[in-house]
């Protein structure tokens, strides 16, 4: 099923999202949470693409193991790493493992490397215009309500988006934030450009304290003294850590369904458990087929 029509329709939807192990030798420990995660019933898992990591050679895999748990499934596609015509092959792949729905984004440049390269795409929108070419996939893009960090300005890190918007990506899920008026600023800010397809909330429950620092230095995301507040008292104990942070996450889901953003994505980080809490502590507010 594809994700566009899953988001057409007036429900509630949680979905989630894992990462393909780094070694061939952990596939089927890995296929192993797929079907702990499937058995939440989200309304969709996505595998993300590590091309630098020697990861992207899974995500088919993995992404065809969670379409066979009866979920739908997303597979990351990234280009700023991948030749066109690896690109195209991989594309290919999905294609014939009848995988519809692809989340095509430009992806960590490469350090100590030239980039673009003549046979490489230089943008999310080229990859979301090839894909389009290619088969009738269902397209995702990514924003960032705080902003891409290599965009001057908010507004032109937007009219970027609406470049993707405009190639043909049928939907957007947001990168993390720990601050629910930043993601209601950035959509009053996308529509007033023009970009109308639904925006999926990406919610990260932080379970331990090491992730805040390393959140912080990837993505610059501001934490408000209120999540500081819980790290500081509870990050030295991980069972406490963990318990308020989904405690944290929910909070925020709901926040957000109750003023009608009623498409959450949680960054799960391989957690079946962690994704669990969460929905269970929503089980009267997002029922499950």
């Amino acid at each position: 099923m594809k994700v566009s029509d899953i988001l057409k329709k007036d429900t509630v939807t949680i979905s989630c999202e894992l990462f393909p192990p780094k070694q061939g030798t952990q596939l089927e420990n890995y296929k192993k949470i797929v079907a702990e995660m499937a058995a939440l019933k989200p309304a969709y898992i996505s595998c993300t693409y590590g091309a630098t990591g020697g990861t992207s050679d899974y995500t088919v895999e993995i992404a065809d193991a969670i379409n066979a748990n009866h979920i739908p499934a997303i597979a990351h596609l990234t280009c700023a790493s991948s030749t066109k015509e690896k690109v195209r092959s991989v594309i290919t792949e999905l294609k014939e493992r009848k995988i519809e729905n692809i989340l095509a984004l430009r992806g960590d440049i490469p350090e100590q490397a030239d980039f673009p390269l003549p046979d490489q795409y230089h943008h999310a929108y080229e990859l979301i215009e090839e894909i389009k070419s290619m088969g009738d996939f269902c397209i995702g893009g990514a924003c960032y309500p705080e902003g891409h960090p290599e965009a001057a300005t908010m507004d032109e890190d937007l009219d970027h988006l609406k470049e993707k918007v405009d190639a043909g990506c049928d939907y957007l899920t947001t990168q993390m934030f720990f601050d629910n008026s930043i993601y209601y600023n950035f959509m009053y800010k996308a529509l007033k450009k023009g970009i109308q397809v639904p925006v999926v909330a990406g919610i990260m429950p932080v379970t331990n304290a090491s992730q805040v620092k390393r959140i912080i230095s990837l993505s610059g995301n501001l934490v408000p003294a209120k999540f500081t507040n819980i790290v500081d008292r509870f990050g030295n104990d991980p069972q406490a850590m963990k318990q308020a942070g989904i405690a944290y996450a929910t909070e925020q889901i709901i926040d957000l369904i109750a003023n009608g953003a009623n498409h959450v994505h949680i960054y799960s980080m391989n957690k079946p458990d962690v994704a669990g809490a969460i929905m269970d502590n929503l089980s009267h507010i997002y029922v499950r087929d």
